[in-house]
């Protein structure tokens, strides 16, 4: 994640959507944001984008190793259902305002739970 961020502690997007070899507009769909709120450079450091990135880049980086890739995270991210979170994406969750949801699933699996 720390890659992601730049000196003023700001994400990068631009950086993001490279990574994941995904167009602004596609990042921002992702993410839960407006179209304007990645392309307009005003926008993109308001409090609201910049706490979705990163509630996004937060948890893609704790996937990540058991995903296999950085790609492979982000697949999990977008289209894996997860059962104990009512069949809901990770993405579908932070869209809505529940990342905290994900982190709590992702912190019971790293501590040995049952999926």
């Amino acid at each position: 994640m720390a890659s992601f961020v730049t000196n003023g502690g700001k994400v990068d997007i631009e950086q993001v959507s490279r990574t994941f070899k995904m167009s602004k507009v596609q990042l921002a769909e992702t993410a839960g944001l407006g179209k304007t709120t990645v392309t307009k450079v005003e926008r993109r450091d308001s409090p609201k984008a910049q706490s979705r990135m990163t509630e996004m880049l937060e948890i893609l980086a704790r996937v990540r190793d058991w995903a296999g890739s950085e790609a492979q995270a982000m697949a999990w991210y977008r289209a894996e259902p997860i059962p104990a979170l009512d069949g809901r994406t990770a993405e579908a969750l932070v869209k809505s305002g529940q990342a905290n949801a994900v982190r709590e699933y992702l912190d019971h699996l790293a501590l040995g739970g049952f999926a």
